[in-house]
Parts: C-alpha cells; structure tokens; sequence
C-alpha cells in the first residue's frame, strides 16, 4: 500500500476514533490541508516528509502541495497509535495516471 494512503488512513481512523470517544468538539482542517499527489509530469512530483506514528517518512507528492507530519505525528500521540517503523529509500518520483508515484530500488531494504 503506497504510504501516502497509509497517513491518510491513520488520521481517518485518528478523526473517527477520536469523534467516537471525545465529547469535546474540535474544527476540521481545511479541504486544503490534505496532501496533493496529483500531476501531469515527473517534475510536478517531489519526495517530501508525511510523516508517521515513527516520525520521518517520504513519500512522492506534488512538488506544492503542503504536508503535515507534525499533525500526524501528534494524531498517532493523542490516540496512543504505534506505526511499523522504518521507510523505503525513495530513488526518485514518476507521474503515474496521474499521480505521484514512489521509484524505490526493490534491492535496498527497509531501514
């Protein structure tokens, strides 16, 4: 699973499980908080930090798009959410049907 789907899931599930168990009401980031994966070429696309429950994680994304590791990273500490440590070595980015994809080398392990 591509690791920007990862974050996304973790602060969906972050939002609902906190919904679920906070009677205390807190304003949703804006529609433009989330992060852009979109593109037409190669040089829209960017390795940035999205962070995770771990703290550094890259991933391919558009090269303006803003990005929120800090907001992950707190989610993961209010919820008490472990994440699998580690990240791939991102060798670069592509523009894949229209979206930032990671080119990592299959060989290098996951540190």
């Amino acid at each position: 699973m591509r690791p920007l789907v990862l974050v996304a899931c973790l602060l969906l599930n972050a939002c609902a499980a906190a919904s679920a168990r906070s009677t205390a009401t807190e304003p949703a980031p804006p529609p433009s908080a989330a992060v852009d994966d979109s593109c037409r070429t190669d040089a829209d696309c960017e390795v940035k930090n999205v962070g995770n429950c771990c703290g550094y994680y890259p991933a391919c994304v558009n090269r303006d798009s803003a990005v929120f590791p800090d907001r992950v990273k707190a989610e993961c500490a209010r919820h008490g959410t472990m994440g699998v440590c580690g990240f791939p070595e991102i060798r670069g980015c592509s523009c894949v049907e229209g979206r930032c994809e990671d080119v990592t080398d299959s060989a290098t392990p996951v540190r």
